[in-house]
């Protein structure tokens, strides 16, 4: 598998020129699988380049399936932008696993964001063939792929994916809040994955402050690397305020714990 990252940063796009190497895109992140198929978690803004990526190199699929953490506008705002939507051979879908997710109307959301209030083109007008795939499942295998999700501590929920293919383990655990003490759930969940990708948007001590926010701390994110055996960490999710130089210096406080960990930057692919 490889793993692509076209959003990095938490809550709300930046743009400024301090920001540039990790990038000031919202969530997204490409999943490449061994025989070139394509998935996407979240559309946050960093789906739009995504898209343009996707056109531009001739890429040809017909059925696309987007999956969804959780639908905080930083993880859908970029969705009315992604080109393969206006694809009318197109077929696009959006998958939201998970027992107990409190969600009424998955297909309201999206056409929720379009209405005319806060969007020139309507749903209707994309002309992609959409299916909205709202599954009370944890576990589920799509062509040779199993898929599962955990359901994570964050406000209106979140659910962390493990994906397992080709004997190789990734899981993205983002917008999770563990509490005082590191969740010993999620660290089963993430056991023994090759690539771990899980938020960090909090210090320690900014973390302190942010209760019940929904995040967690670059420690946590080590804590849970360490404890499950992973061999990589990336962590994502970055906080708006955290320009390139105060994460270029937390990425080298990060790597003196954990050797085989580095923060996700916008544009960069990770090899599983």
């Amino acid at each position: 598998m490889r793993i692509k990252f076209y959003g990095t940063r938490g809550s709300i796009p930046i743009c400024d020129r301090d920001f540039l190497e990790f990038g000031g895109n919202t969530t997204s992140i490409k999943i490449t699988r061994d025989d070139g198929r394509v998935s996407i978690l979240d559309a946050g803004s960093g789906i739009r380049k995504l898209g343009m990526d996707l056109i531009r190199t001739g890429w040809k699929q017909p059925e696309l399936f987007i999956g969804f953490s959780h639908f905080h506008w930083d993880h859908i705002q970029g969705f009315p932008f992604f080109d393969p939507a206006y694809n009318k051979d197109q077929i696009i879908n959006i998958l939201a696993m998970g027992k107990a997710r409190q969600l009424e109307n998955l297909e309201d959301i999206f056409r929720g964001q379009m209405r005319s209030e806060y969007f020139p083109v309507p749903f209707d007008g994309m002309g992609a063939k959409f299916n909205f795939l709202k599954l009370d499942e944890n576990e589920i295998e799509r062509n040779g792929m199993i898929v599962k999700v955990i359901k994570q501590k964050h406000p209106g929920d979140s659910y962390g994916y493990r994906l397992e293919d080709n004997n190789k383990c990734v899981v993205i655990c983002t917008d999770l809040e563990h509490g005082d003490v590191v969740s010993s759930e999620i660290v089963d969940f993430c056991q023994g994955a090759d690539l771990l990708v899980h938020e960090a948007q909090y210090t320690h001590a900014e973390l302190a402050n942010h209760k019940g926010w929904g995040h967690s701390s670059y420690e946590q994110a080590m804590e849970v690397a360490e404890r499950a055996g992973v061999g990589q960490l990336a962590m994502t999710h970055h906080d708006p305020g955290h320009n390139d130089e105060f994460l270029k210096k937390i990425e080298q406080q990060c790597q003196h714990r954990f050797p085989n960990c580095q923060l996700a930057r916008e544009g960069v692919e990770i090899i599983v």
